[in-house]
C-alpha cells in the first residue's frame, strides 16, 4: 500500500513540501530512497534534515506497506516496538494484539483496538513482503 508522504507520522506541511521537491511523494518512493544507509544519508543531505529522523520516516513508510495498517495503527504498533515489517513478520499475534489492546487504553490512540484477525493478516503480509530496509 503507498500513503502521502504528508501523511506519514512525523512529517510536517514543511518537510513534505521539502520532500515532494525531491520527488518523494509518497511512502513507496520514499522508502525506496531511503531503503539503505547512503539513501538515508543522501536525502537528509537534501531535504536538511537528521539521518536519525529520515530513519523513523523509512520505518514508518516500511509499515505503510502493510495493508490496513493506517497512521493510527502505525502509531499503536510503533509504540508497541514494531517500526518495521521485518520486526511484525516475527511477531506472535495473540501477544501483539494483547500488548496492541495495552497502549491503546493508556494512549488512547484509536477509538478502537485493531482485532486479532487484522493483525494475523498484518504478519501474514510482513511474512510475504519481507525486508524492505538495509542497515
Amino acid at each position: 500500500m503507498t500513503v502521502s508522504i504528508a501523511l506519514l507520522r512525523g512529517v510536517d506541511t514543511g518537510l513534505a513540501g521539502k520532500l515532494k521537491g525531491l520527488g518523494l511523494t509518497d511512502s513507496a518512493k520514499f522508502l525506496e530512497a531511503t531503503r539503505t544507509p547512503a539513501g538515508r544519508k543522501e536525502v537528509a543531505e537534501k531535504a536538511g534534515i537528521s539521518t536519525d529522523l529520515v530513519l523513523e520516516l523509512t520505518n514508518r513508510a516500511d509499515l505503510a506497506r502493510v495493508k490496513g495498517i493506517a497512521q493510527v495503527y502505525s502509531d499503536l504498533l510503533e509504540n508497541a516496538g514494531v517500526d518495521t515489517v521485518a520486526e511484525l513478520a516475527n511477531r506472535n499475534a495473540e501477544n501483539l494484539t494483547a500488548k496492541l489492546a495495552e497502549i491503546n487504553a493508556e494512549q488512547k490512540l484509536s477509538k478502537r483496538n485493531p482485532p486479532l484477525s487484522f493483525v494475523e493478516d498484518w504478519i501474514a503480509q510482513a511474512k510475504a513482503l519481507g525486508r524492505g530496509i538495509e542497515y
